[in-house]
């Protein structure tokens, strides 16, 4: 990540809006000419919950455009049952953003947190699985509960669609193909 004597970068975590969205993927690719090839997408989540299939509509609209490194799509999802393994096929040298939906406050559903730290996938659902990446999008999907798995089962299909055409848009803009 950071060469011999380079002063650590300043860790952070943001909330946005899908515009807001596309500035922050941009300022991603600025640091550094970074195009589709360089680029890998984890797009965690699975096609079995409608709350959580943001990652794998991300990750199949992706493959549809072009994007060369994809995990993660509705045909191959990539969840906690393969979590570990499908990070395995990450390209060498790739900058990683790691896409997944989650829950968390009421005013915030519809929101994206952002950070230039790893995800960590099934945290909302108390799953300790591996963290991914060197960016994240987490895309709040519906507000936290005390039963997070009925939370995500009953997420508005509409809304989630809707989020994962601002991030699939987002990074078209940031990183066209």
């Amino acid at each position: 990540m950071g060469e011999e004597g380079a002063k650590p970068r300043e860790q952070y975590w943001k909330k946005m809006n899908g515009e807001q969205l596309a500035i922050f993927l941009k300022a991603i690719g600025s640091k550094s000419v970074m195009k589709p090839d360089s680029l890998a997408f984890i797009c965690i989540g699975t096609d079995r919950s409608t709350g959580d299939s943001l990652g794998p509509l991300v990750g199949s609209r992706l493959v549809e455009l072009g994007y060369p490194h994809v995990i993660g799509t509705l045909e191959a999802p990539c969840d906690a049952s393969n979590l570990a393994a499908r990070l395995q096929e990450i390209p060498q040298g790739c900058v990683v953003i790691a896409i997944d939906a989650c829950l968390g406050q009421k005013l915030s559903v519809g929101m994206y947190q952002v950070s230039n730290q790893p995800l960590a996938p099934g945290k909302s659902v108390g799953k300790v699985l591996p963290q991914v990446g060197d960016y994240t999008i987490a895309a709040i999907v519906n507000a936290d509960g005390p039963r997070q798995y009925s939370v995500l089962q009953t997420t508005s299909l509409y809304s989630v669609l809707k989020m994962a055409d601002e991030v699939t848009k987002a990074i078209e803009h940031a990183f066209p193909i």
